[in-house]
């Protein structure tokens, strides 16, 4: 019979006539979906991706348009050649020295020109000014000599030509601080602690777990490099648009988001990778939000290190972002370091690799409330503050998997990323 359905369905295909309809499906399987607690409606549309304020990069997607005074650029000429692209400062390099050796070539050739040089040069008993002068290409070379001292010894300037000495000091002093900003200008872009930045890395995404019985928001940073970042220290944005009570719209307004700046914890010793945590409390800007909330929530989060780069003494900036789609409600990082025979090892293969855990859905307002009152709700499997007097829930008893759960949640605990006394229980 199958093959028979088969048969007819191909005729059907190449005989032009459209193939028999298909059974429809239930109407319950046809009509959208109610939405509960964990669901959402099967209609709803899927939220549009937000544009980036940071590149995860770390270049920021703003360009500057109709800026009128344009002469500011100018007043800071330095930073405007350091910021220019590498084929625009070879460009303007090369052009810098060309002219410059142009313009004084041209002046050599002036006076040789008034002086009578070019017509009488080869006459026995004439002192030129320059010796050997006779056209602009030798003008011009001479000036190439001159500033890049060079001395081959063919042309030389003579006693006899006061202006041409004075044009030979200027030519020096100006020559000198040509060389001065243009290979000033280079040294800085070569040394720039830009391409530092590339060996620090951010983990691909942000968590949302229990630690201590608060909700924190957690992600990871590292250094590949055995050379540290001095004074290392990292801060966070959190760019949302919103809207005051007078009515007033504020675009990407910027709300600082505290992971240890009165403690110090912002202060990292990064040798091996870390991970930042921030506390979800009063003053955070997530303590109303929920994991439903924040799905619907659009936001992005700047995270940016600083420090000094060990072995030149300059400052490096590293720059990251998360999206609201980033941020993971419900996992945890996987650890990185092991113990080794005499030594820690970094595995960086797990460096971006997160698992899931048990984490509740509600805010961190309602979970701190819950806490104080006592009240522990059924989706809320929480560890109480000792480990060793770990006891289970009532749901964890039922259901053997949450016992599971529950003992992994136990483990992690008692880890800490980095941890020597850790990783020495797990050797």
């Amino acid at each position: 019979m199958a093959g028979d359905s088969r048969v007819h369905t191909d005729h059907d295909m190449e005989i032009g006539v459209n193939p028999r309809e298909v059974k429809k499906l239930p109407k319950y399987l046809r009509e959208p979906q109610i939405a509960t607690d964990r669901t959402h409606l099967i209609a709803e549309p899927p939220k549009k991706p937000r544009q980036r304020y940071v590149q995860k990069d770390g270049k920021c997607n703003v360009h500057h348009g109709n800026v009128q005074e344009t002469y500011r650029y100018l007043s800071d000429l330095f930073t405007t050649l350091v910021d220019l692209k590498w084929h625009f400062s070879f460009f303007i390099f090369t052009l810098v020295y060309v002219v410059n050796w142009l313009f004084f070539g041209l002046l050599w050739w002036l006076i040789a020109l008034i002086r009578g040089d070019l017509v009488h040069g080869d006459e026995e008993g004439w002192t030129p000014c320059v010796q050997n002068l006779n056209s602009f290409v030798s003008a011009f070379l001479f000036s190439i000599e001159t500033e890049t001292t060079i001395g081959y010894g063919y042309r030389v300037i003579t006693e006899k030509c006061p202006e041409g000495i004075i044009l030979l000091l200027i030519q020096a002093i100006l020559g000198s601080i040509v060389n001065a900003m243009m290979v000033g200008c280079m040294f800085v872009k070569i040394s720039q602690p830009k391409n530092r930045a590339e060996t620090l890395m951010f983990s691909h995404k942000a968590v949302i777990s229990v630690r201590d019985n608060k909700l924190c928001l957690m992600f990871r940073v590292g250094d590949l490099r055995n050379s540290h970042i001095v004074e290392a220290s990292i801060r966070a944005k959190l760019i949302r648009s919103q809207q005051t009570k007078e009515g007033e719209f504020i675009p990407l307004n910027q709300t600082d988001i505290n992971i240890g700046f009165d403690t110090g914890d912002d202060r990292l010793f990064l040798v091996s990778p870390l991970i930042i945590s921030h506390e979800i409390n009063e003053k955070s800007p997530f303590w109303e939000m929920s994991q439903a909330q924040m799905e619907k929530e659009e936001f992005e989060i700047v995270v940016i290190l600083e420090g000094m780069v060990e072995a030149t003494g300059m400052t490096c900036q590293a720059r990251s972002s998360y999206l609201d789609t980033e941020v993971l409600w419900g996992y945890r990082f996987t650890p990185v370091l092991s113990l080794e025979n005499g030594f820690y090892e970094v595995d960086y293969n797990n460096f971006h690799e997160i698992y899931e855990t048990n984490t509740p859905s509600c805010s961190a307002k309602e979970l701190a409330t819950a806490l104080r009152e006592g009240q522990l709700l059924p989706q809320l499997s929480l560890l109480p503050p000792e480990p060793k007097n770990f006891t289970l829930s009532p749901l964890s008893t039922a259901d053997p998997t949450f016992q599971e759960e529950d003992k992994v949640e136990e483990g992690d605990r008692g880890e800490t990323n980095g941890s020597a006394a850790a990783l020495e229980e797990q050797a």
